[in-house]
């Protein structure tokens, strides 16, 4: 579930404690969430590093190593980093698969029910530092920018849904189910509407309603949905959920216009809008 947002309050997080710090200890309890390279390659090319300054594209974290290497996380749908100043203090939740143990004896710890997370170490990086998978991946609204011309561009010959092309990694990246959700509603543009039919306007709708509405959520610490599943670094709820327009807001009264807000299907997907005004 985390989407761009989400992982940005994490990446903020570890900025603010993580910088300078050694790993002094690596444990890997979750060969599912190591499954690029073999857990004692990454613990021999993670142990003994220094941190530095945490970053981030999409929904991957890349933290950097005074090795030259680069520690890419992605928490994908059920993944939770978090940091222990006190380790003793707290239990171990399940589904614990990785812990770093830090050079002034706070821990950071990687918890994922599901298995879908990842972690792993990379030397093969872009001039910028940055993995060279990252090349894949579409511009990041924030750290990128996301102008009309910009989207007009990535959106050009895709013959898909709205919501489809705003959640393909490879068109924008870091928005997922959620945020696809409000930014079609903020833009008045339908989700399950096709692309090859947006107008001038309304592609700079969806571009400003989109970095609108990710940095608002990077502000109020993303959005924690029912299953209480996303947390920040520290363990704490966002509070953006309390701000969504139409995610999961099925027979509620739209805000902008009191049509209730109803599920649609395309394909096998599903999205959220008001069909009162979102056309």
């Amino acid at each position: 579930m985390p989407e761009l947002p989400e992982v940005e309050t994490v990446r903020r997080g570890l900025e603010e404690v993580l910088p300078g710090r050694r790993a002094s200890r690596v444990e890997v309890t979750g060969r599912r969430t190591v499954r690029r390279q073999s857990p004692s390659e990454l613990v021999s090319r993670l142990q003994r590093r220094r941190f530095r300054r945490p970053d981030r594209r999409g929904k991957y974290l890349a933290l950097g190593l005074d090795s030259g290497d680069v520690l890419v996380i992605h928490l994908r749908m059920s993944g939770q980093l978090l940091y222990l100043p006190e380790p003793s203090a707290g239990a171990r939740l399940p589904h614990t698969h990785v812990v770093v143990g830090l050079d002034d004896g706070s821990e950071l710890r990687f918890v994922d029910p599901r298995t879908f997370g990842e972690w792993f170490v990379t030397g093969d990086l872009r001039p910028d530092g940055l993995p060279a998978e990252f090349d894949r991946l579409g511009p990041d609204p924030l750290a990128d920018g996301l102008s009309t011309a910009l989207l007009r561009e990535r959106l050009l010959g895709r013959k898909v849904a709205v919501k489809a092309a705003l959640t393909d990694q490879r068109v924008i990246a870091g928005i997922g189910s959620i945020y696809a959700d409000e930014i079609c509603h903020a833009a008045r543009v339908r989700p399950d509407r096709r692309v090859e039919t947006l107008g001038m306007a309304e592609t700079r709708a969806l571009a400003l309603s989109s970095s609108r509405i990710l940095r608002a959520a990077v502000v109020h610490r993303g959005s924690s949905l029912k299953d209480e599943r996303y947390v920040d670094l520290m363990g704490t709820l966002g509070s953006y959920q309390t701000r969504h327009r139409v995610y999961d807001r099925a027979g509620e009264p739209c805000a902008r216009c009191g049509a209730a807000i109803e599920r649609v299907r395309f394909g096998a997907r599903t999205a959220y809008c008001c069909l009162g005004c979102q056309s």
